[in-house]
């Protein structure tokens, strides 16, 4: 891409993250004085709540768009789930060994993207790690301990260099035959760039798209909120402590996504296991609390916040180092028990508003 057209970090981060404020009530009161509501249309799908949320002004042109991207948030999940034994996906994973299966354009663009980002990511991000998940008791939610050789003979049929791609039809064939492929990485991230393409071709300039509490689309402007604080408020929360807020911050026309292991995990001889595997190791990743990542795309950052709470802090701040377009926190242990410390990379200090119960350290990475 050339120079011109390829915003240097300071701009992205200037019209992404701006000052923050105190968090935004339900209501607020615009310039004029003038209440002004958010309209939450929500939803649940994909083991979480899908949210559009929009400014009461707009409830008369928006809603009725709302309402569509929440049907299109059930009909990806038809598609894309491997819990729907008719999904396309769990057809292709049934299909793909034996013979290329040719898919929908959208899921083929995706699983496209997906192993680019295997690749990329050198095999932090895997869409065929499942069977590692199951062998972990993480798929169904049950986790085990399983024994070093199960972990060692699961790699064998584990990476996305066994998936061949073929552009022409648009199909997808497995080089192995007990190979899976499971979107939970990225899907949710696709599903909501997928919605806010269809809110911004329906005229909504104002919105905020949420997937559960780790997948968020923010595009325009909150309403009742002056004008120096553009964009939505969104929180990031303390990995330990779910109920506490450790950042707050608005995010303006871009995507965030955040990982962690909090929501599923188990101790095996006083040791907790986390629910994030590397598929490199086929072992729970270690040293990372929560990863979050700033992308223009919810796909791009839901995908690489799993990738970078597997790679860690110092790989991450490598792979940021040529994309202008990312900025990421990490939240890592302490030196104390119980005790945190974050690592921003390519994100200035001064984008972040930290409201903490109690301090902790942030460690500033500054990229060109």
């Amino acid at each position: 891409m050339s120079s011109d057209l390829t915003p240097s970090r300071r701009q992205f981060l200037t019209a992404a993250f701006q000052n923050a404020v105190s968090e935004a009530e339900t209501s607020a009161s615009d310039e004029n004085g003038t209440p002004s509501c958010l309209i939450h249309i929500g939803r649940r799908a994909m083991a979480c709540q899908f949210e559009v949320i929009i400014n009461q002004q707009d409830r008369a042109m928006a809603t009725e768009a709302a309402v569509a991207a929440l049907d299109l948030v059930d009909q990806l999940e038809s598609q894309l789930s491997v819990y729907r034994d008719q999904s396309e996906l769990s057809q292709l994973n049934r299909r793909a060994a034996s013979q290329a299966v040719s898919v929908e354009p959208g899921l083929y663009d995706l699983l496209q993207r997906s192993i680019k980002l295997y690749e990329s990511t050198e095999g932090a991000f895997d869409i065929t790690s499942t069977p590692l998940s199951k062998l972990w008791g993480f798929y169904r939610r049950e986790g085990r301990m399983p024994s070093t050789a199960d972990v060692t003979n699961c790699l064998n049929i584990v990476g996305s260099q066994y998936v061949r791609l073929r552009g022409q039809d648009h199909s997808v064939q497995f080089l192995l035959s007990p190979l899976e492929i499971n979107l939970n990485g990225i899907g949710k991230g696709y599903t909501l760039d997928r919605c806010r393409r269809l809110l911004v071709e329906a005229g909504v300039s104002d919105f905020m798209l949420q997937g559960g509490r780790s997948s968020v689309v923010a595009v325009g402007q909150r309403r009742g909120i002056q004008e120096r604080f553009p964009g939505w408020k969104v929180a990031l929360r303390h990995p330990l402590r779910p109920a506490e807020r450790i950042f707050e911050f608005d995010l303006l026309n871009a995507s965030l996504g955040t990982s962690g292991s909090a929501t599923q995990s188990f101790f095996y001889r006083g040791q907790r296991y986390g629910h994030i595997l590397d598929p490199r190791s086929g072992w729970p990743a270690t040293g990372v609390l929560s990863a979050t990542v700033l992308a223009p795309e919810a796909a791009i950052a839901d995908a690489l916040s799993t990738a970078f709470y597997v790679m860690g802090a110092k790989a991450a701040i490598n792979f940021c180092e040529t994309r202008p377009d990312l900025a990421a926190i990490l939240i890592v242990p302490g030196p104390r028990a119980g005790s945190i410390e974050a690592h921003t990379i390519g994100l200035p200090k001064d984008h972040l508003r930290m409201c903490a119960q109690t301090s902790f350290p942030i460690v500033p990475h500054d990229l060109v």
